[in-house]
């Protein structure tokens, strides 16, 4: 395999990035100076060259060989993106890390966007947690953002001068925790500069982009031994819970499949000025593959134990033409022609299939450009039963042993039994604080997420999510570009935990 196409990502990440800068990355950030533009600029451009393609020369796989032969084509493809790397000296697994308890958890927010605006809400409404600092490049963000800390008591401290106001937060002592919710290209930076201020990162998704960052955030988290947390609400929605709940009590049987996708029509939002299209949009010109995997991805791996005692493998990858989002610039002429001439590469569909150490197979897709309702499909099969959302639908393979009407698994259950089977199987985290977060955003999602996170910092145990679940499930964006360039050959995955996925504990049950 040539040099050329092993850096093929790293090639066009390298242009993203130099695109974010050069095409006023942040539009909506009006009131930067040249000077900080300049500083982005160089940042952008540094960041790129120096980090992205550089690291996979240095992977070595650790792993034996295998009977299964699809897998040892793996290996044969993907050398470059090898299974593991080597822990190094003096770094030590974080996958069970506790830390001292405390009574009031502080916590510093870079970015006040759209989700860290909404963030905010839930951070100020959670009775431990104090709101201390606050960041954003637009001073307006700030001050709304100050305003509502200070209508319940708070008085954060603020930052808003340039693009790397941020590091003067993370340096600030009165932090125990910093949630990053600023674009994808500052997420990796930002956690480990956290993390090397002895802060814990609490990172929103995707947590990080190339295989490269992956392993920075893995290694700074082992190295410092602090948490770095991917901000995944869809593992706290309603029925994510319900369904987890019902595999950990055995309503499925063995579990054999899983499927998720990221299904949701943003062809308008992706051009809106002064919001999250305007960086978003950016990657559906250099990528093909699946550019959100999470939302899906991370309620399923819980499901099926990813990473605590069942493994990601290989994953193929194809994706559909690209078509939707440039009939939408053709036909929509978007913010009065300046997009005109635009060109994606990005197919509207994309499909994922991975194999995991146990044989059991999961498909992800990712569709934000046809025209069809919001799904995240959040599907799960076993021996005993076959769950499938959007709408929630519930099908068992012997309904009479949970004294249900219903007669066989040859349909979805009615109704009443479905309802029967939520009263029994509503999850204990969601039943107590169904009430509390019934004005958070994404149906109280939101607010469940920040309140377990931070409950777990404030016990001093492990949070639900560890740094081993934002790598893995973050990089299925660049492993997925490289099977669709490669005619969907399979590629090989990452093994974050370096071989601890098979000691690990799977998550249990938890009340608030």
């Amino acid at each position: 395999m040539s040099l050329k196409k092993n850096l093929s990502f790293a090639h066009r990440l390298t242009y993203l990035l130099q695109q974010l800068s050069s095409k006023n990355f942040h539009q909506q950030h009006q009131l930067m100076s040249n000077q900080h533009n300049n500083s982005r600029r160089d940042f952008l451009k540094t960041a790129a060259l120096a980090g992205l393609g550089i690291g996979f020369a240095g992977m070595t796989s650790a792993c034996a060989s295998n009977s299964d032969p699809v897998f040892n084509a793996v290996q044969s493809q993907t050398k470059d993106l090898s299974l593991t790397r080597r822990r190094p000296k003096g770094q030590k697994p974080v996958h069970s890390l506790t830390t001292t308890p405390i009574e009031k958890v502080r916590v510093g927010l870079i970015g006040l966007g759209q989700r860290g605006g909404s963030l905010i809400n839930d951070l100020l409404n959670i009775p431990f947690v104090e709101v201390t600092a606050i960041c954003d490049i637009r001073e307006d963000r700030v001050a709304n953002a100050l305003k509502k800390a200070e209508a319940k008591g708070q008085k954060p401290m603020t930052y808003s001068d340039g693009d790397r106001a941020w590091e003067k937060l993370v340096q600030q002592d009165n932090i125990d925790v910093v949630y990053v919710a600023s674009p994808w290209n500052w997420h990796c930076e930002m956690c480990v500069k956290s993390m090397e201020a002895g802060k814990h990162a609490f990172v929103e998704v995707a947590a990080v982009v190339t295989i490269d960052e992956c392993w920075k955030i893995v290694d700074t988290s082992e190295k410092t031994q602090r948490h770095c947390s991917i901000l995944e609400n869809c593992c706290y929605g309603r029925n994510e819970l319900f369904v987890l709940n019902m595999a950990r009590e055995g309503v499925f049987g063995e579990l054999t499949h899983a499927e998720c996708a990221y299904i949701h029509d943003l062809r308008s939002m992706l051009f809106y000025l002064g919001t999250e299209g305007d960086w978003r949009r950016e990657y559906h010109k250099v990528l093909d593959g699946n550019l959100y995997p999470t939302h899906g991805l991370g309620p399923v791996c819980q499901y099926m134990d990813i990473g605590r005692g069942d493994q990601m493998k290989y994953l193929v990858s194809m994706s559909s033409p690209e078509a939707g989002l440039s009939k939408w610039l053709k036909d929509k002429n978007p913010n009065d022609g300046r997009h005109a001439g635009e060109k994606y590469i990005c197919g509207d569909m994309n499909t994922s299939l991975i194999k995991t150490e146990l044989g059991r197979s999961i498909m992800i897709q990712h569709d934000v450009i046809s025209p069809r309702p919001y799904s995240r499909i959040n599907a799960l099969s076993g021996t005993g039963g076959t769950f499938f959302d959007y709408p929630a639908r519930l099908a068992l393979d012997d309904p009479k042993k949970y004294g249900l009407n219903a007669k066989s698994s040859h349909g979805w259950l009615k109704d009443d039994d479905l309802e029967t089977m939520r009263q029994k199987y509503d999850h204990p985290l969601y039943k107590q604080l169904q009430e509390r977060a019934k004005t958070s955003g994404h149906g109280g999602m939101d607010y469940v997420m920040s309140y377990r996170l931070l409950d777990c910092i404030r016990q001093g145990i492990t949070p639900d999510t560890t740094v081993y679940d934002a790598a893995l499930w973050s990089c299925i964006i660049e492993l997925s570009a490289k099977s669709v360039k490669d005619g969907s050959m399979p590629v090989a995955i990452p093994d974050f935990t370096r071989g601890d996925w098979k000691t690990i504990k799977p998550l249990g049950i938890v009340t608030a």
